[in-house]
């Protein structure tokens, strides 16, 4: 695919896609692309950055599509019917899915590192990203989300890294099954719980992913993740687990506001590592990160320095900014395990938690209602406020069978202090309004990337 060959990104925008095409230009691919996004005006400083790399745009018109020597790389978010894709169609372009070209990039390179669990994928794959980096292994990183160790004037959108070592990292995708393409080196479940497929399924991909792997690196703390451990083959896996045994422990933990320290405990000698991003679930992502790249033949002790420069993931429990005794975060919770982790997180400290939930989409709202709600019940206290506007929406065809109001209602049924305001301006404009010096605004939701053009605003609107 790379190597002057021509591609052609429909949905080039989406978090997956961007790197992807990144990567693709990077080694020397012509890049081009459309984005709905980009035909509505959204996102212009996303778009500005690709054509900063070469990466010629188009509407999603049909009109970049021109050569049959065009391959054509889909999102999922795409439908058939979208002008692109008919002339794709047409023309007899070949076609390959997101995960379908990353699979292939992957699975060629000498040492490949997968990244696998309902949540914390990104955050690991980042912080594996950064080490390798540190330790001048010049790694090619396929990630969801942008790095911040890695953003620069010239790079304010760093999801991807282009290297020329011959590691390849990335966070592969359990919702639509295409984690059953990739054929890793190193395989990371972190862990495993409900989000867009059914647990016997996901047990199922997941299980088939670790036991594929030459080392399997799994969090045994994790229930399900443990479960699948004791059928894999102990030879090949290396365990984690926070204030539990395994091969790799953490112990002591002292959190911070933005921030944790921990005993790390391997082989029967401790270390302290303090990481600059918060939570308890991170220190379970960093053993993650430390055990995949001990599996990949790093030092143990300089991959533990290294992960303690971590500077985090943008929208993954970023401090926006703090004005009047308010904090702004913005946070990329969007499935009860991430949502209960944030939330935990936050409550280790004083101060009500203003959260504005935008789910995203009506398709999980079906799947996940029972267990939103009780996330929200249990680890909301009672001077929590939650608004939840109405799902982000794109465009196309979707089933509004349970819709957020449904949601609020559910939970103020249980006791919570939750409400539907459908509009999502006027739902952040009541948070900015019912807040108060000490508070913390928390701003949740994913596949939606001006959620932090708002959490700036609310940020804005509190200043003044």
């Amino acid at each position: 695919m790379q190597h002057g060959k021509s591609c052609f990104f429909v949905g080039i925008g989406g978090s997956g896609m961007m790197p992807l095409s990144m990567i693709l230009a990077g080694q020397g691919a012509k890049v081009a692309g459309s984005d709905r996004s980009l035909d509505s005006g959204r996102l212009t400083p996303k778009f500005d950055a690709l054509r900063t790399l070469g990466i010629d745009l188009f509407p999603q018109d049909g009109s970049g599509i021109v050569s049959v020597e065009q391959t054509v790389i889909a999102s999922a978010a795409v439908e058939d019917h979208v002008p692109d894709m008919v002339c794709a169609r047409a023309l007899g372009c070949p076609q390959m899915t997101r995960a379908e070209l990353n699979a292939e990039l992957f699975n060629a390179a000498p040492m490949s590192i997968g990244i696998a669990g309902t949540s914390g994928k990104s955050t690991v794959t980042g912080m594996i990203a950064w080490i390798l980096h540190t330790l001048g292994r010049d790694p090619t990183v396929m990630n969801g989300a942008v790095m911040k160790n890695f953003v620069r004037a010239d790079a304010p959108f760093a999801s991807a890294l282009v290297g020329r070592g011959d590691t390849y990292v990335s966070e592969v995708d359990e919702s639509d099954g295409s984690i059953a393409l990739y054929s890793p080196k190193v395989a990371v479940l972190n862990n495993v719980s409900l989000d867009h497929k059914t647990l016997d399924e996901l047990r199922r991909l997941f299980g088939d992913f670790a036991g594929k792997a030459a080392t399997a690196v799994v969090n045994i703390g994790d229930p399900e993740s443990a479960a699948l451990f004791h059928a894999l083959d102990r030879e090949r896996t290396f365990t984690f687990a926070v204030e539990a045994d395994a091969d790799l422990s953490a112990d002591a933990l002292s959190p911070e506001p933005f921030a944790i320290a921990f005993d790390l405990r391997m082989a029967g000698e401790t270390r302290r590592v303090r990481l600059a991003v918060p939570g308890r679930h991170n220190v379970a992502n960093a053993l993650a990160a430390i055990g995949a790249c001990i599996a990949a033949g790093l030092d143990r002790d300089a991959v533990c320095a290294a992960i303690e420069g971590f500077a985090g993931l943008r929208r993954r429990f970023e401090l926006v900014g703090t004005a009047n005794g308010v904090s702004v975060i913005d946070d990329f919770g969007h499935n009860p395990d991430k949502i209960g982790a944030t939330l935990d997180t936050l409550h280790q400290f004083p101060g009500r938690v203003l959260a504005m939930f935008q789910p995203h989409g009506f398709g999980p709202l079906r799947s996940m209602r029972r267990e939103l709600v009780d996330t929200f019940v249990t680890r909301l206290r009672p001077d929590d406020l939650l608004v939840l506007p109405d799902p982000v929406y794109h465009g196309g065809t979707v089933v509004r069978e349970v819709t957020s109001a449904d949601i609020a209602t559910d939970i103020a049924a249980a006791g919570g202090n939750a409400r539907h305001i459908a509009d999502r301006a006027t739902a952040a404009a009541y948070l900015v309004a019912a807040a108060r010096p000490g508070d913390r605004i928390l701003i949740m939701g994913a596949r939606d990337d001006t959620l932090s053009v708002m959490a700036q605003s609310m940020l804005d609107d509190l200043a003044s």
